[in-house]
Order: C-alpha cells, then structure tokens, then sequence
C-alpha cells in the first residue's frame, strides 16, 4: 500500500472520529418553553394571513426571533411581547385580544355588552383616540359623546399610550359604575363628562312606517316611506333589518330611508346580507388579499323591495356599513345623502390562540362594485348634506335636515319617474 492510500485511510479515520466527536457533544435543540411557544404561535397567524406580505417593510422572521430572545417567565410577558411585535405592523386593527377582551368582543357582536356604549377607533396619523359613533340610547350617547369626538383621558390616564383593547377595557365595566372621559371637540377640551355605565342592549335595528307629504306638482309620490335604523352589524342585525322590511312591505310602504348613521359596522357577512336584501342583483364588494387576489360577494336574487331607497350616512358610518353604502350607491340602487363616511376597508379575521386569546388580524381591504378603494377616503355621498344637532337629538324627524334631504329626493324620484314606481310597487306587493 502506497503511504499516499495509508495517509488517506487515517486522515478519513480522523476526521470520523472528529465528526462523531461534534454529533456527540452536541448540545440537543432547547424546546421552547409555554410563554415562547404562544409568542410563536401568534407570529405564525400574522405570517401566514397578515395582508401585507411586506410586514410593513420588515423581515418579519428577524421580528420573530428578536422577540423570542426577550425574557418572557409569565403570561403577561408574553402578551406584552405580542403587543410589540404587532405594532410593529402599524396597523391598529391587528392586535391582541387577551382572554377577557377576546370574550367581550364575542359577546359584542352576539348582541350585548356593558359599560358606556362607544365605538372607537385610533386616528393613524396621530394615535389618537377617535370616537367612531356612540351606540344609539347609550350612556355615552345620553351624556353627549358624538362622532369625530377625540377621547384625551379616561379616569385621568392619557389615551394615547393605550391600545383600542386597553381603552375599551377602562371604559367597559359593572353596571352603576362611573368611568369620566376628558373629550375633545374640534380642538377645543370639553368639560370632563361623567358616565354611569350600564348594560348595552344592542338592538340593531329601530323601523317604522312614516307619512310623507306630497310634493307641490308631483303626479305620484310616496305617501308612505319606511324609515329603518341601523345602528351596527351584529348577529341579530339580517333578521331584524328582514323583519323590518317585510313588516313595512306588509304596511304599505312605498319608499324607504335606510339610517345608516353613526354605524361603526360590525360583522362583514350581515354587511352582505342586508346588501342582498335591496339589490336584486350586481355586486356587493370586492376583496383584494396579500397575493392581490380578488374575490366577490354579489347579489343572489333574494330581494325583498325593489322600492325606490335613499341611505343617510355621516362621518361615523364605518366599515361594514360604508360596503352596504358603496353597494348601493355603485349599483344605482339608491341615492347617498350626509356626509363622507369614516373611510375603514380593511377586513379582519378573528384567530383562536391556545390559552384562550385571540389575534384580529387584517386579511385583505374591500373595494365598491365600482372598484373604489375607501380606506382612509370614505364614500362621498350623492348629496352633501351637514349633519345638524337636531340629527343627533331628534333623528329621522323633520328636524332633521338630512333626513328631509332623503324625504326631498325620494319625492323627487316620484315625480320624474312615475310608471317606474308604479311598476315595482305592483311587484312588492
């Protein structure tokens, strides 16, 4: 044997015994310990649906690891952990929903909640705390809260260090409790107002059959017009905008007012629904995901009234209301009056995580049927019309000067198109 094949053979000998030596004193893979493990957990939900795949221009598996360095020994650690690396997204609408928030928000949109009853929403631009709409008879509602109203203080602690969750945790609790809001009205600090809180019956849906005077000089107008509220989009909001609908049919009406006012929106299927109930056909929204794929909601046939409808929206009509909005206005099922809407077409999904929280994370942003992008822009609706005090204190009557806008324009659309009217009213009924 040559001494070149004795040094090969030891050389490979050597360097076995080398390799068994670094498998063996190898240290074993650290398991991650329960804290890490829903750290993990979470960031794998955001990975794989979050609607931007930029991360906000971020290598989202550094923010991972950068985050599971940190110590995380107890449960609130790891939430805090979680916290962070979401708003590293700036995205306010993805966030932790700790066991209890996650709870509440369930029970919100099943139908009831208690504390003040106020919407909210976080200004992007400055963080800001936004009131997006009081709940109809709400206490928030009672002690004069509005829409656009910026909450400064709850209980004397500064909002703007607070996520949505942690707010409306300090304004939610036992009914008969008092919790005080510092507001701020176009830039101008009302006198701190405080609210009694109280059980929030959410209701959606407050219907009835109206009288309308007759246009001077019309040949046909609608003698009786079906005024429906809608104040959010909860689980009970399809079956009672449908009873509402077929309960004015069976009355009589002619033409409807569809009050979509103050809606801060609420789950996005009943948002469909309640748009199939007026459109016989054409589409509702498109969706657009993180790969740019667009998807379609579009009306079924399932109508109930093809009854001439006028919407009335202002500035807290947000999300899931604004798509009922752009359905009909696109569609030209119906004319938009008040006041550009609130602008929120970002669509989330709830995710479930394994101690009992949950992730609201983006999934994809909506467009109108006219492929309108209304997120941070609104609707502009067909007839500008300012929202007046008397609207807030005394909706749906005369005093209100958007709702005689609609009464105006529905008489309007009598007299320019009488067959047309006669034509559907012979088919509802």
């Amino acid at each position: 044997m040559s001494w070149q094949a004795v040094w090969s053979k030891r050389l490979g000998l050597c360097l076995g015994v080398v390799l068994l030596c670094l498998l063996w004193c190898a240290p074993p893979a650290i398991a991650l310990t329960e804290e890490q493990k829903l750290v993990a957990e979470a960031w794998r939900l955001v990975d794989r649906a979050y609607v931007d795949d930029s991360f906000n221009q971020q290598n989202w598996w550094l923010v991972r690891q950068k985050t599971l360095r940190q110590p995380l020994n107890t449960r609130e650690q790891a939430y805090t952990a979680i916290q962070q690396m979401l708003a590293s997204l700036d995205d306010p609408f993805t966030r932790l929903l700790k066991p209890n928030q996650y709870k509440s928000l369930q029970t919100n949109t099943a139908g009831e909640l208690t504390g003040v009853g106020l919407q909210i929403a976080s200004e992007p631009e400055t963080g800001l705390l936004k009131v997006i709409a009081p709940i109809a008879g709400s206490p928030a509602e009672v002690a004069g809260v509005q829409p656009s109203d910026t909450i400064l203080k709850i209980d004397g602690v500064g909002t703007a260090g607070l996520t949505l969750d942690e707010a409306a945790d300090r304004m939610r609790g036992p009914i008969g409790t008092q919790v005080v809001l510092t507001v701020q009205r176009n830039g101008t600090v009302l006198s701190d107002l405080a609210i009694v809180r109280d059980r929030i019956t959410l209701n959606p849906v407050v219907a009835e059959l109206r009288e309308a005077p007759v246009l001077p000089g019309a040949a046909i107008a609608p003698k009786k017009i079906g005024y429906i509220r809608l104040t959010q989009f909860n689980a009970n909001a399809t079956t009672e905008v449908a009873h509402a609908i077929r309960d004015l049919e069976g009355q009589g009406a002619e033409a409807y007012i569809l009050d979509l006012r103050s809606n801060p929106g609420g789950l996005l299927q009943a948002g469909i629904d309640i748009a199939r109930f007026w459109l016989p056909e054409g589409t509702i929204v498109y969706t657009v995901n993180r790969s740019g794929v667009m998807g379609s909601f579009d009306a079924n046939g399932s109508a109930l009234t093809t009854d001439p409808l006028a919407v009335l929206v202002n500035q807290g009509t947000a999300s899931a209301s604004e798509i009922l909005a752009g359905a009909l206005k696109d569609n030209h099922r119906a004319q938009i009056i008040g006041e550009r809407t609130f602008g929120k077409g970002l669509i989330q999904s709830l995710f479930d995580l394994s101690d009992g929280s949950g992730l609201a994370v983006t999934v994809a942003r909506y467009e109108t049927p006219n492929h309108i992008d209304i997120n941070k822009h609104g609707i502009l609706p067909d007839r500008l019309v300012a929202l007046t005090p008397e609207a807030l204190t005394q909706p749906g009557t005369p005093a209100d000067a958007q709702y005689q806008a609609a009464v105006d324009v529905l008489a309007t659309q009598f007299a320019t198109t009488p067959a047309t009217t006669a034509v559907a009213n012979a088919g509802a009924a």
